[in-house]
């Protein structure tokens, strides 16, 4: 017998190429009743995932989308960042400790000079950390002796010299008001309140700084209800791996605080991603959370799962700077491939009593897009190209002709030289580029867009007559659309307003 290569009989398929029929709505369907809250990682029947995000949103493992200010913007809105793991594991460590250490309601000082250093010394500083208070100890360290502080109200760059020693400028020790290290948060914070104080140093018997309660973070908390917190009030925080150096970057991020890890690979159906969890169930057992990916089928799904991943990532080459599919021939349309993924996550859990999360990676272009990657079986999205055009993303913003951009590159591109992600074996890198360098529109405040993007899904959600989204898995009604019915959609035999037109015509 002549064996063949398997044909799949049906094409794969994009999100562009289904629309929801809605359903009946109650009255209790209104967006403020709709939960958006979401399993992160595997969990047994009868119980509940270890991480529960508060919006269905992840950004993408890249050197374009996430460090640790996109992640400090994104757990504010109860979503995860995976910070990017091309760089060094120290500097990865470091993006990771800073966003546990942003607020943790008591936090260790990561801006500390001594007496004798200069102005100069304190802008530096302030450039490197962001932060505008700076702790004085005797010995420059964040568990020194303190003898004063220095905020921004303490110095005017324009009328001083940057030779000034800081023990000239600083607010010295005894116009500090302090608190003992045993204080607790609420008494902290009332201290604040009390004294209209901005930050509040604890120290212990001998002076030495312990740590610094800060207004912002309690002011953050009131302003941010649905901000993604550890068990110790800190914002919860991912990281990419890889399937190479895991051995030496695994333990410096869980050092640091990170919540979840996943590996970062542009095809997860290999034996590589099997070697990276099993070191990881050996050293560190269910304690720290992987996730694994990209796969496209049923087959890759559950290998992955019985591997022991603890959430599995669906597409490959649906990205919008990945040419995956261009220079390989490889990949599966993104809608198609959550389906099928999706169907196997629930018979798997069925069949074994656990529930493996998906996240949906790629493949979004429009906001309607998130909507129907949940009902279609995605727990949760990762996105690369959305988030890349926010403030808060680490690339340059960029004036083209006349109009304002963002960077963004994929990591299978020259730019980024992610090679790590392509598993090849020993020492092999790819010769050839799967991600393109490019540039985004610039959109402004992430807190803006994802409120904006997130109140569409819930309006959408009430539409199809559910108020979470496992009852929109459950419930959804999907159809697949026409080429011409897709043209119908949007605005069609009108002739659009141009304002200059209008302002012009009269």
């Amino acid at each position: 017998m002549i064996e063949m290569a398997l044909f799949f009989d049906e094409p794969s398929r994009t999100f562009g190429e289904y629309l929801l029929v809605p359903g009946y709505s109650a009255t209790a369907c209104v967006p403020a009743n709709v939960s958006l809250k979401t399993p992160v990682v595997k969990f047994k029947k009868g119980e509940q995932s270890s991480i529960i995000m508060n919006i269905p949103l992840v950004s993408a493992i890249m050197q374009s989308v996430s460090d640790d200010k996109m992640a400090i913007a994104l757990a504010k809105e109860g979503g995860i960042a995976f910070i990017y793991g091309s760089q060094t594991i120290e500097n990865q460590a470091q993006m990771v400790s800073r966003v546990k250490n942003h607020k943790a309601g008591f936090v260790i000082s990561d801006s500390n000079v001594k007496p004798e250093d200069t102005l100069a010394d304190i802008l530096a500083l302030k450039e490197k950390t962001g932060h505008s208070t700076v702790a004085v100890t005797d010995d420059g360290t964040a568990n020194g002796k303190l003898v004063g502080l220095v905020t921004s109200r303490d110095y005017r760059v324009s009328r001083m010299s940057t030779d000034t020693k800081v023990g000239e400028f600083m607010t010295k020790f005894e116009d500090l008001i302090c608190a003992d290290e045993k204080t607790t948060l609420k008494e902290a914070n009332d201290i604040i309140w009390e004294h209209k104080l901005n930050s509040l140093p604890l120290i212990d018997k001998d002076q030495r700084l312990k740590t610094m309660v800060f207004r912002k973070d309690y002011d953050s908390n009131k302003e941010n209800e649905n901000e993604l917190l550890d068990a110790s009030k800190r914002y919860v925080v991912g990281a990419g791996i890889n399937t190479r150096d895991y051995a030496e970057r695994i333990p410096a991020l869980v050092n640091a605080g990170a919540d979840v890890l996943c590996i970062d690979s542009s095809e997860g159906f290999t034996e590589w991603q099997k070697i990276t969890i099993d070191w990881v169930r050996e050293h560190y057992g269910d304690q720290v959370k992987v996730g694994a990916g990209n796969v496209v089928d049923r087959e890759g799904f559950l290998f992955l799962a019985k591997a022991g991943a603890d959430f599995v990532k669906v597409g490959i080459g649906g990205g919008s700077i990945c040419i995956t599919r261009e220079q390989k021939g490889i990949g599966r349309g993104q809608a198609t491939a959550v389906i099928e993924v999706a169907k196997a996550r629930d018979e798997y859990f069925a069949e074994t009593g656990i529930y493996v999360p998906i996240c949906s990676d790629g493949g979004i272009v429009h906001d309607y897009h998130m909507t129907l990657a949940l009902a279609m079986g995605a727990d949760f999205i990762m996105l690369g190209r959305y988030f890349a055009r926010f403030d808060e993303s680490p690339t340059n913003k960029v004036n083209i002709n006349g109009s304002y951009m963002k960077e963004y590159w994929g990591e299978g591109s020259n730019r980024a030289r992610n090679w790590e992600r392509y598993d090849m074996g020993g020492d092999k890198k790819l010769s050839f580029e799967e991600g393109v360098d490019s540039y985004v529109p610039y959109a402004g405040s992430l807190k803006d867009n994802v409120t904006l993007s997130l109140n569409k899904v819930r309006s959408t959600m009430c539409n199809c007559g559910v108020l979470s989204i496992s009852d929109l898995q459950e419930k959804a009604r999907i159809t697949l659309v026409s080429a011409t019915s897709i043209v119908e959609g949007g605005s069609h035999d009108v002739v659009l307003k141009d304002n200059n037109m209008v302002e012009y015509m009269k």
